[in-house]
């Protein structure tokens, strides 16, 4: 990891910053970052793990979702402020990105994950200082770490027996699930994976489940054999990967984990909050990267702590490296 070459990067994403509203070309990204245009790209594709104009896209797409949420401005007139040529241009890349369209969008204001900039992002090494990275796989990788608020909200839930992961759970109720929570027409989310905390886990079910959520006044139907839970508002920090080659699913998920492990919130004001809502997966999807969360709060929100109390060292049920078969995969 060279020191030139990030301030390199960290310079491209400032200028990309100042000039999101404006057309931006490699040109001017590599007088930013003081190379030559090819350098330029190879490095900030190297270093963010995008090419720098999907970046763009991305960052785009995120500040005309937040302009959208803001304060009532037709859809033409924000993909205009974003530099998008066409209503329909704008639109075809606002759902592929959120899944929804930026007409229902503005009108709902779901909860969505935003493509953050270098504000709430870091670079972590793969392997610690001094050991030799595996053969198969690069020295490093990029993880972007996300702070998003959530709503109060609901939840449709279908419980395990004693599952702690995917595949487990697949064995007792059936892998057909995820399909069935993906069909709710009112959600605001993908359908996830779920860690539950204690206090939401029922006697005698698993620490795993899958659920979908739902507006706070959800009064909809509810599958047989599934149930309805509230959830209060809460904030996550969402871990996003690098894009992987999909046969190499179980890696990258393991690849997350072992930065989640040594990430430490503080650094940001934050610390773990695992009673305050389920940590959560998506689907693993390579164009993406793999994703999951972990709610937190600030620290000077914390709860008080008893004094003297003896602080279990019992891992997160995910940070138990599963089966190589363990983990929730796409459905083929």
């Amino acid at each position: 990891m060279d020191a030139e070459q990030i301030k390199a990067v960290k310079r491209m994403q400032g200028f990309i910053e100042a000039h999101l509203a404006e057309p931006i070309t490699l040109s001017g990204l590599a007088r930013a970052a003081r190379y030559s245009p090819w350098h330029a790209a190879r490095l900030f594709k190297e270093y963010v793990g995008r090419a720098p104009f999907e970046y763009i896209r991305q960052r785009r797409l995120s500040a005309a979702a937040d302009k959208l949420c803001a304060a009532p401005r037709k859809v033409i007139d924000v993909a205009f402020d974003f530099v998008f040529d066409s209503h329909e241009g704008f639109t075809r890349a606002f759902t592929r990105q959120f899944g929804i369209s930026p007409r229902q969008f503005r009108r709902k204001k779901p909860s969505v994950v935003l493509f953050m900039p270098d504000r709430m992002r870091s670079y972590y090494p793969q392997k610690p200082k001094g050991t030799a990275p595996m053969k198969t796989q690069p020295s490093s990788q990029v993880v972007f770490v996300q702070i998003v608020d959530r709503p109060a909200r609901r939840m449709i839930l279908k419980r395990g027996k004693k599952a702690t992961h995917y595949f487990e759970y697949c064995k007792e109720v059936g892998c057909e699930i995820y399909e069935q929570l993906g069909q709710i027409k009112d959600a605001i989310h993908e359908p996830m994976g779920l860690w539950l905390p204690k206090r939401l886990q029922r006697r005698g079910t698993s620490v795993y489940a899958q659920g979908v959520e739902v507006p706070a006044d959800y009064a909809g139907p509810v599958p047989a054999g599934f149930e309805l839970i509230d959830l209060p508002p809460c904030t996550m920090m969402v871990f996003q990967g690098p894009p992987f080659d999909e046969k190499n699913f179980e890696q990258a998920i393991f690849s997350l984990w072992d930065v989640m492990k040594t990430y430490q919130p503080e650094l940001y004001g934050y610390e773990w909050a695992d009673d305050d809502a389920p940590r959560f997966q998506l689907e693993p999807v390579g164009y993406r990267g793999y994703m999951e969360g972990r709610p937190v709060r600030p620290v000077n929100k914390a709860k008080p702590k008893p004094a003297r109390k003896k602080v279990s060292t019992t891992p997160h049920p995910s940070q138990k490296k599963a089966p190589k078969s363990g983990t929730l995969q796409r459905k083929r």
